[in-house]
C-alpha cells in the first residue's frame, strides 16, 4: 500500500483529481440507482438485476483500470474511460430523478393517515344564532362532521339551543331554507356537496356562524385491499366535482360521478357501469333508508362503497377518488384526447343559446357568455377545459345525468387510450403532477407498480395494431321516481332502476371477474334492413318490480283505497271526521276521502299502515270556498298531484292526533 501511494504521488495531479472526482460522482449516482431500482418492485426484475451487475462491474473496472493507467501515465485511456463514466453518471441522474418523481407521485396517491374533519353551523345570510334559535343536526352517531363534531362544536361554543334531529340532510337543508330552522350543522364543503341540487341553489345565500375543525385518523385509510392486480379486480371511481385543483382533506364529498369498473388483466377486458347520481337505493350507513345514491358520499368513502356493494352484489377491491377539475391538467398534459362529441338535444344551457352546438361553463363555472366552452358535434381532439365541460354537461341532453354518465365514460376511455399510446417523455412529470394532485386511492405503491405488466401488454397490443384494451359499456334502464323526503315534506326528483337491467350488467361484470362462467351465445340473427349498433349491456331491459310511492286518494272512495291496499299488503284504517277535525277538507264531498295519514309520494317500502279520513257531514259554509286555480284538482302543480295533503302539525291539540298511532312510516333519508 505504501508503494502504491508513493507511485500515485508521482502521477499527474490533474488526472488524479479528475479520476477521484469522477469515481465519487459515479459511486454516488450508482448507489442512488441501486436504491431507486430496488424500489420498483415487480418491474422487470431480471433486467434490473442485470443492469446493476453491469454498472457495478464498470465501477470496479474504472476504479482498478484507471488506477493502473494513472501509474503507467496512459492519459488517453483515462480520458476515454472518464468520459464514458461521466455519461453513465448523467444517465443515472436522469433515471434517479424520474424514478423518484414517479415513486413520490405514486406515494402521494395513497390516503393520508390523518386528515382534518370540519363541522360548520350554517345560517341564512343576515341571520344570527340566539338563545331562541332552533338548530338541526343529523342523528347518525357515526357521521363525524354532521353529528360527532357538531356535538363538540355545541359544547365548545356553549350553545344551549333546541336541537332537532334529522335522518336526512336534504330534509334538514330544506327546513333551513324554508325558515323552519335557524341553523344546521354541515361539512365545510356543503355548497359543493349539495349545491348541485337545483332546489338547493339558495345555499349560496348562507354563511357559517360557527366552525370547528379537528385532526383525526382518516377513516378511509383503513379501507385497504390485498387483492392482487394480476388477477381480475374491481375499482369504484368516484368523481369529486370541485372548483379548485386538488382534493380537500375531509371525509364528505359530492358523489355526482360513480363508476364501477371491472378489469381482467389476463384478457385486457374492462367493463364500465356508470351509476346515475339520482338512483334511489338503500344507503348502507343510514340504516338502509332509501335515498339518492350520491347522498351516500356525505358520510364518506366507506358508505359509498358499502352502498354500491349492496346494490350490485359485487365486492369492491379498490376505489379511486378523482377531482374532475384535475381532468383539465391531465388532458392538457397528454396533448388532448380524441372524443366524439354528441349532438345536443336542446339549444339552451344556463340561459345561453348554444345555437345547435355543444356549450357548457368552463372549469371556473363562469356564468357569463365569455365563460362558456363551445364545441361542434362530431369526432375531434379536445383539450382539458373542453373535456371537463363535456363531462359535466347534462342540461343540453334529453336524458340529463344518464347522458352525462355516458360522456364521462367516453372521456375516461379516451384518456386511457392516450396514456397507453403516450410516448412524449418530456411530459411525464407534468402528467404525474396532474394525476397525483387530483387522485386518491386505497392502493399501495407496490400495488400500483404491479400494473406495469398490464400496461406493457396494452402497449404491445397497440404497437401490433390490436385493441390495446377492450371496454364494454353498460346502460341502466331507469324510470322517473318523484319521492317525498318526509310526510308533507318536499319532493325530490329521484329515479328508479329496472332490476332486470341491473342484473344483466352485474352478470357481465361477474363474468369479467371470473366469478361466474361466461355464457356462450349459440344463436345469431341478422336483419339487413336494420342498422348495426354495438350492444350495450342492460339497455332495453325493463323487467322486474318497480319502486312505488303512495298515491293520492283525496276525493276518492274508501273502496278504492281498500282495493289498492289489499294489492300492496298495506293495512287501511278509516276514520270519519267533521269540520272540527284538522283533517277535514271543505272541498271534498261527504263520504269521500278528505285526507290521508301518509302523504302522496312517500316510498311504499316504508309504509305498513295508512289511515283514510272521510268527511262525514257537510260543513256550514256561508260562501263559496276560496279555491285558487292552482289549488283545484283540475290544475295540479306539485308533481301532477291533484291536491296536497295537509296533516296537522305536532303542536295542534286535537284528539284526532292520536290517529297517527296507526301510521308506521320511516323518515326518508337523504
Amino acid at each position: 500500500m505504501k508503494t502504491l501511494l508513493n507511485k500515485l504521488k508521482k502521477t499527474n495531479k490533474a488526472f488524479l483529481i479528475i479520476y477521484i472526482i469522477t469515481l465519487l460522482i459515479y459511486l454516488i449516482t450508482y448507489i442512488l440507482l441501486i436504491k431507486n431500482l430496488i424500489s420498483l418492485t415487480g418491474i422487470e426484475t431480471g433486467i434490473r438485476v442485470i443492469l446493476l451487475i453491469i454498472f457495478g462491474s464498470w465501477l470496479i473496472i474504472y476504479f482498478l483500470w484507471n488506477l493502473i493507467n494513472l501509474i503507467l501515465k496512459k492519459h488517453i485511456k483515462i480520458i476515454i474511460t472518464t468520459a464514458i463514466t461521466i455519461v453513465l453518471a448523467i444517465i443515472f441522474s436522469f433515471i434517479n430523478y424520474y424514478i423518484n418523481v414517479l415513486y413520490t407521485g405514486i406515494s402521494n396517491i395513497t390516503e393520508d393517515k390523518y386528515i382534518t374533519y370540519s363541522s360548520n353551523l350554517v345560517v341564512l345570510n343576515g341571520s344570527k344564532i340566539t338563545n331562541d334559535s332552533i338548530l338541526g343536526m343529523i342523528n347518525n352517531s357515526e357521521d363525524i362532521e354532521g353529528n360527532i363534531l357538531a356535538k363538540e362544536l355545541i359544547e365548545k361554543e356553549n350553545l344551549k339551543n333546541e336541537i332537532v334531529e334529522y335522518s336526512s340532510y336534504y330534509e334538514m337543508i330544506y327546513e333551513l331554507l324554508e325558515g323552519e330552522l335557524d341553523g344546521i350543522f354541515l361539512s365545510s364543503n356543503y355548497k359543493t356537496i349539495f349545491g348541485s341540487e337545483e332546489s338547493f341553489s339558495e345555499l349560496n345565500n348562507t354563511t357559517v356562524a360557527y366552525t370547528y375543525s379537528k385532526e383525526m385518523e382518516n377513516q378511509d385509510s383503513t379501507l385497504i385491499s390485498n387483492k392482487s392486480l394480476k388477477e381480475p379486480f374491481t375499482i369504484l371511481l368516484m368523481g369529486v366535482d370541485s372548483k379548485i385543483d386538488g382534493l380537500n382533506a375531509n371525509a364528505s364529498f359530492n358523489g355526482d360521478t360513480l363508476m364501477l369498473i371491472t378489469f381482467n388483466p389476463k384478457t385486457l377486458n374492462a367493463t364500465m357501469f356508470s351509476i346515475p347520481r339520482d338512483t334511489y337505493v338503500p344507503i348502507a350507513c343510514n340504516n338502509n333508508r332509501y335515498a339518492k345514491i350520491n347522498s351516500s358520499a356525505v358520510y364518506g368513502t366507506s358508505c359509498v362503497i358499502d352502498t354500491v356493494e349492496n346494490l350490485t352484489d359485487i365486492n369492491i377491491d379498490y376505489y379511486v377518488k378523482i377531482n374532475f377539475k384535475g381532468v383539465v391538467e391531465l388532458v392538457d398534459a397528454l396533448g388532448g384526447i380524441l372524443v366524439d362529441i354528441e349532438a345536443p338535444d336542446f339549444n339552451y344551457n344556463h340561459g345561453i343559446n348554444c345555437g345547435g352546438r355543444f356549450c357548457e361553463q368552463n372549469s371556473d363555472r363562469d356564468t357569463s357568455a365569455e365563460g362558456m366552452i363551445y364545441l361542434d358535434p362530431g369526432l375531434q381532439t379536445i383539450n382539458g377545459e373542453e373535456a371537463l365541460a363535456y363531462s359535466r354537461c347534462r342540461h343540453l341532453y334529453l336524458q340529463s345525468d344518464i347522458d352525462r354518465n355516458k360522456h364521462q365514460q367516453q372521456v375516461v376511455e379516451a384518456i386511457a387510450k392516450k396514456v397507453a399510446s403516450f410516448d412524449n417523455l418530456s411530459r411525464i412529470e407534468e402528467i404525474l403532477k396532474a394525476v397525483t394532485n387530483n387522485i386518491t386511492a386505497n392502493m399501495t405503491s407496490e400495488q400500483i407498480l404491479s400494473l406495469y405488466d398490464v400496461l406493457k401488454s396494452m402497449i404491445s397490443n397497440s404497437l401490433n395494431d390490436e385493441d390495446f384494451l377492450t371496454i364494454e359499456k353498460t346502460y341502466l334502464e331507469y324510470y322517473s321516481l318523484p319521492v317525498r323526503l318526509s310526510n308533507n315534506g318536499t319532493f325530490t326528483s329521484a329515479i328508479g332502476y329496472y332490476p332486470g337491467s341491473l342484473e344483466a350488467i352485474t352478470k357481465l361484470m361477474k363474468e369479467n371477474l371470473e366469478l361466474i362462467d361466461h355464457e356462450v351465445i349459440k344463436t345469431f340473427s341478422f336483419d339487413a334492413n336494420e342498422n348495426y349498433t354495438t350492444k350495450v349491456t342492460g339497455q332495453g331491459i325493463t323487467t322486474g318490480t318497480k319502486l312505488e310511492t303512495m298515491p293520492i286518494f283525496v276525493g276518492k272512495s274508501v273502496g278504492e283505497i281498500e282495493a289498492w291496499a289489499k294489492n300492496h299488503n298495506i293495512t287501511v284504517h278509516t276514520e270519519f271526521i267533521d269540520e272540527t277535525s284538522p283533517y277535514y277538507n271543505a272541498v271534498i264531498a261527504p263520504g269521500l276521502i278528505a285526507n290521508q295519514s301518509v302523504s302522496d309520494g312517500i316510498l311504499l317500502k316504508n309504509v305498513n299502515e295508512v289511515t283514510a279520513y272521510i268527511n262525514s257531514t257537510n260543513p256550514t259554509i256561508t260562501e263559496e270556498p276560496d279555491v285558487s286555480e292552482e289549488e283545484t284538482p283540475n290544475n295540479p302543480t306539485d308533481n301532477d298531484n291533484p291536491l296536497d295533503i295537509v296533516l296537522p302539525s305536532d303542536d295542534e291539540n286535537s284528539a284526532d292526533n292520536n290517529a297517527d298511532d296507526n301510521l308506521t312510516i320511516e323518515n326518508q333519508s337523504q
